[in-house]
């Protein structure tokens, strides 16, 4: 038995391979970049866009073989409202679908799909467990959505998928939006909310994302939803203290009024400037906390990172990668 990580090259699939193989298990990443993590010299690598269907005979699927399909594309970089379609759907929804189809040729049965949070849209309930309503914001979410659809259908088929709903993941090599909040922090400037900032807001580390899926493969792979988020997420005012607190920072918080806020950024989407994406600020100051019981239940999972812990980290890996940077800036300078 083979663990075929799709996306294993990224940022949640680089933190499995590593666990698979400390439970003695053999582990082939496929993906369209190889960035030569120390792991590699125990796994098999293999280059393959998942896009392209024709392309899958590169991969050697057999029947009781194992995959988890961590490939996708995300929220970042912004897109244009009339780029988003053709940015998301064919690695979410169609590279999926590959993925799904070259299993089903090979006889493979056992699957774990990661998808968002973001399938739910507005929220109506909270905290939500997975019966929440389904109401994507974007074409991101949408594009998510359909592909649990598709994982419905090949279930039918006699498919065993578990799919994973993160929150906001993070963790080592991956700022996206919050670099823009750490420059603010830096340059010691207000820190703006949409809203009063009393609303939660959960993350999920890259760790506790990584040990979901393993864990899915111990529980043979439950055949379900299950969110993943922090457990007792803090207010978005609590959070931001914090760091700013940790940064030794003059900024302060500065509410804002959150309905005239989203106005304007949805103008600004519309000018084709967008600054955020839909679906972060249409959701910013809603009470969205993703309930966690059902994976607790299924397979044992029970996050470990907690919020601030996470953020802190976050902007230390920040403040490192500036520190870094400026130290080789220096040492190219030639001496006269």
């Amino acid at each position: 038995m083979k663990h075929i990580i799709f996306g294993g090259d990224g940022f949640v699939g680089s933190h499995l391979a590593p666990k698979l193989l400390d439970d003695g298990q053999e582990v082939v990443v496929v993906d369209i970049k190889n960035s030569g993590h120390k792991h590699y010299k125990d796994v098999q690598f293999v280059e393959l866009d998942i896009t392209q269907a024709d392309k899958f005979s590169k991969v050697e699927i057999a029947a009781d073989d194992v995959v988890y399909n961590m490939a996708a594309t995300m929220l970042s970089p912004l897109q244009i409202r009339s780029k988003r379609y053709d940015f998301f759907w064919p690695v979410n929804f169609h590279g999926a679908g590959n993925i799904m189809k070259s299993m089903d040729k090979a006889g493979a049965s056992k699957l774990v799909q990661f998808t968002t949070d973001m399938v739910y849209g507005h929220t109506v309930v909270s905290p939500q467990t997975e019966d929440h309503p389904i109401a994507p914001l974007g074409e991101y979410g949408a594009s998510k959505w359909a592909t649990e659809q598709a994982c419905h259908d090949w279930r039918e088929k006699g498919m065993d998928i578990s799919i994973f709903r993160p929150r906001l993941i993070i963790g080592p090599g991956r700022l996206g939006i919050l670099e823009k909040l750490f420059k603010l922090i830096d340059l010691n400037l207000p820190v703006p909310m949409i809203g009063s900032g009393k609303a939660p807001y959960q993350f999920i580390s890259v760790y506790d994302c990584a040990e979901a899926a393993r864990l899915a493969w111990k529980a043979d792979f439950p055949n379900d939803a299950y969110n993943l988020g922090s457990s007792n997420p803090p207010s978005v005012r609590q959070l931001l203290g914090g760091l700013i607190k940790h940064a030794n920072s003059k900024s302060f918080l500065l509410p804002t009024p959150g309905f005239a806020v989203k106005k304007t950024l949805a103008l600004l989407d519309l000018m084709n400037m967008p600054i955020m994406d839909p679906e972060q600020y249409l959701i910013a100051d809603e009470m969205c906390v993703r309930e966690t019981g059902r994976a607790k239940e299924a397979m044992g999972f029970v996050p470990q990172y907690n919020d601030m812990d996470m953020l802190i980290a976050a902007y230390d890996e920040y403040r490192g990668n500036i520190a870094q940077s400026t130290s080789q800036k220096l040492n190219a300078v030639p001496a006269e």
